[in-house]
């Protein structure tokens, strides 16, 4: 074969000769785990013939990336299931998601389970059948005839130039570049069986989608995200490379169902949400208030210690304050409306005096900029550390709020650094360290970082300010030593800022702590302190929330220890059962005892038998439960029944009490 017909590759970081015209295909044909390629950076289906000098590398079906395309494959194959079993049906979009897929759907009759279960034996068949999935490249004319019975695609071509922003999901359809429709064609006649309008890429065929799906749900949902819009159904859907992927999948929903934080808050009596006070709108009952006071008690104490100055400001202010800060110009959408208020009419109905408009705060940094500025400041009040545990209200959508972790109503540890540009990088340093070991505290330790840059659509402040900011942000990310990932345009309007990621017992991952480095609220307030030289000086500004919210944090810790707070975190410590009636005193003693070592502890004395006062105290979750009968009386000790079932019998109760103080103030179990 001559050196005219071959072509030289990087496949893998190795150059490679093929033959002119080689495909993915036929580069991978050994590698059956390999589903696309990944060529000059840009995913291509393998059908695609490979060009000269390309750098190539196989991307796996349990890769990210694979898994995206496993994913996306399979919403083809459902939506050509929905319309053999609604032939009615207008398809919408179907792009892949975290852990799994949806598409939505114009149907005169929402889905029901029964219908998810026939989809599912439909798609089984579509799968063997080994379709293949076959791109086609079109001009606009081509495709809106192909698609001339599908209205919202033919909605989307009209937007192919502004796909981006065009509405969730709308990107994985049309966007820069060709326009192309992908076929499933049945690989015995050759026929395109169904077809869509769609970017790619695709596996290779339905087979590799084997067995290892399933359909999860259905719901409403508006066309584009947007309310003002036709409601659409959707089916929700996963898929993973094995049936053990698939099971392994499935078990981790199924404990993250039984760690719900709405499930288990009723169950322990921690929280409620009354439908009598608004959507996202919560209130803790006895036990789920102290668990928020020993979270709160605990962080105020650390912040003590940490040289922050604790400041309350009020719920409600006059809108020119939200004019100052521009939240009314860039985040009027997540406020409540305003209340406009303390106008006075004549009697003809005049107005004599107009009234303001307040708003519900839903940050507290403008006040706390108040506060600066309400005297002058020398450079040796700097770095200056406001904290408050202050609540703020925010609009959201009813269709996101959730349980505690999306609410309207929060209290936010927030605090506000003020120092010179000097300061700076160390006061960043210190604060991201401090948020991490505080975390930690909480019982949360694996994690990342996330930088969110400027959104060239909403910011204020010039370039370079955002440039330096940036820069230092990345920086002491960067030191840090944990994974920085890039998070681009997810800045707020007047900074950038550090996010931390934590994943919890279940492996999900939560946006926890935010540190924000801002030059730009400072100038808008007109803040200044006093230089060494005599000069007056901008402040640097860092917004630092640790929890985020208190209720959110509380909702993230319920799940990730699944009810079973650690000692010093549990409402209720310690429950004494006296194995009989004859020994209640004797363990009401021991129960007092630890009372004065601010142990909160309590004796069961109903009328349930010993067995069944044993598992209720399993069902609460209790970190200690103390037996006492009557040899236990004669030597002045107890039984420790732990939360694993375990049981150490005989214990003398002042070493009873001395372990439980010490768990307690170790902040173990």
């Amino acid at each position: 074969m001559s050196d005219a017909q071959q072509i030289t590759l990087i496949v893998d970081g190795e150059e490679t000769k093929v033959t002119e015209g080689t495909t993915g295909a036929e580069l991978f044909f050994e590698r059956r785990d390999v589903v696309v390629a990944r060529v000059n950076g840009e995913l291509k289906d393998l059908d695609q013939v490979l060009p000269e000098g390309a750098d190539i590398e196989g991307v796996t079906i349990d890769s990210p990336d694979g898994l995206n395309v496993l994913r996306h494959s399979t919403a083809h194959v459902m939506a050509q299931a929905v319309q053999q079993l609604r032939p009615d049906a207008k398809l919408g979009i179907g792009p892949y998601i975290t852990d799994g897929f949806y598409f939505d759907f114009d149907v005169a009759e929402p889905f029901t389970p029964e219908d998810l279960r026939t989809l599912e034996k439909m798609m089984q068949k579509i799968i063997n059948q080994n379709q293949k999935f076959v791109r086609r490249v079109v001009n606009e004319d081509e495709a809106r005839d192909a698609m001339k019975n599908e209205p919202y695609k033919l909605e989307l071509l009209g937007k192919k130039n502004d796909a981006s922003d065009a509405g969730e999901g709308v990107n994985v359809e049309v966007g820069a570049g060709d326009i192309t429709i992908y076929d499933n064609v049945d690989r015995k006649s050759g026929d395109t069986v169904w077809c869509d309008l769609c970017r790619g890429p695709h596996l290779p065929n339905t087979k590799l989608i084997s067995n290892a799906f399933a359909l999860t749900r259905s719901s409403a949902a508006y066309w584009l995200g947007n309310q003002n819009n036709q409601q659409l159904q959707r089916i929700y859907g996963t898929a993973w490379p094995t049936k053990d992927a698939l099971k392994a999948y499935q078990e981790r929903i199924a404990e993250a169902e039984r760690r719900d934080h709405r499930k288990l808050g009723a169950e322990l009596d921690l929280f409620s949400f009354p439908d009598e006070l608004g959507s996202g709108l919560p209130v803790f009952h006895p036990k789920g208030g102290i668990i928020r006071k020993a979270m709160e008690d605990y962080s105020r104490q650390r912040h003590v210690d940490a040289g922050y100055e604790f400041v309350y400001t009020p719920h409600i202010t006059k809108g020119h304050l939200y004019e100052v800060s521009g939240h009314l110009d860039w985040y009027r959408d997540g406020m409540f409306p305003a209340m406009h208020i303390d106008a006075e009419l004549n009697e003809d109905g005049t107005v004599r005096k107009p009234g303001q408009d307040y708003y519900l705060k839903p940050m507290n940094c403008p006040m706390h900029n108040l506060i600066f500025r309400s005297r002058g400041r020398s450079y040796r009040e700097l770095p200056l550390r406001l904290f408050e545990f202050g609540s703020v209200y925010r609009y959201e959508k009813s269709g996101v709020v959730h349980g505690l972790t999306r609410v309207r109503g929060m209290t936010q540890d927030d605090a506000h650094i003020y120092c010179t540009k000097e300061q700076m990088k160390d006061e960043l340093t210190s604060t991201l360290n401090f948020v991490l070991g505080l975390l930690k505290d909480y019982g949360l330790d694996d994690f990342y970082l996330e930088l969110s840059t400027r959104n060239e659509d909403k910011f204020v402040g010039d370039d370079a300010i955002w440039e330096e900011a940036t820069r230092t942000l990345a920086e002491v990310a960067e030191a840090s030593g944990l994974e920085l990932v890039p998070d681009p345009g997810g800045a707020a309007f007047y900074g950038p800022k550090i996010s931390v990621q934590a994943k919890d017992a279940l492996g999900r991952t939560w946006q926890m702590s935010t540190i924000q480095l801002d030059f730009n609220l400072p100038e808008r307030f007109e803040l200044e302190y006093q230089a060494a030289d005599g000069t007056r000086q901008r402040p640097v500004m860092i917004h630092r929330a640790l929890f985020g919210s208190v209720e959110r944090f509380m909702g993230v810790l319920t799940e990730h220890y699944a009810g079973a707070f650690p000692a010093w975190l549990a409402p209720v410590q310690v429950v004494g059962i006296p194995v009989a009636e004859a020994f209640n005193d004797y363990m009401f003693d021991v129960v007092d005892q630890l009372k004065a070592a601010g142990i909160r502890a309590e004796v069961d004395i109903s009328s349930d038998r010993f067995p069944k006062k044993i598992r209720t105290a399993s069902k609460d979750k209790i970190p200690f439960v103390l037996i006492a009968g009557g040899e236990d009386a004669e030597a002045g000790a107890v039984s420790f029944r732990f939360r694993d079932g375990s049981q150490d019998n005989g214990v003398p109760v002042a070493e009873a009490v001395r372990r439980i103080v010490d768990a307690v103030a170790n902040r173990d179990s």
